[in-house]
């Protein structure tokens, strides 16, 4: 399951998602598509619902793309140690 590290905070915004790591205070803005994957994952859910809400949401992108874009995503934030699995 995926979950924010510690003293990582979480808050919507009118364009998607921001990220504040008390810690190091550095903050990420996260478009409405990361948000939703991240949202997501949050919830307990995998990356293949992810996926499927994007393919719905976005018409236009298929599974493939929308895969990548998730594995991207997860990627990112994790890279930036915000979230931990």
């Amino acid at each position: 399951m995926l979950t924010l590290k510690p003293g990582v905070l979480l808050t919507e915004t009118e364009y998607g998602l921001a990220l504040l790591d008390q810690e190091s205070a550095e903050y990420w803005t996260l478009n409405p598509t990361a948000a939703v994957v991240l949202r997501t994952l949050l919830d307990g859910d995998g990356p293949e619902r992810a996926v499927e809400i994007l393919t719905t949401r976005y018409e236009d992108v298929d599974a493939e793309l929308a895969a990548e874009d998730v594995g991207r995503i997860v990627g990112e934030l994790r890279d930036a140690g915000l979230i931990t699995s």
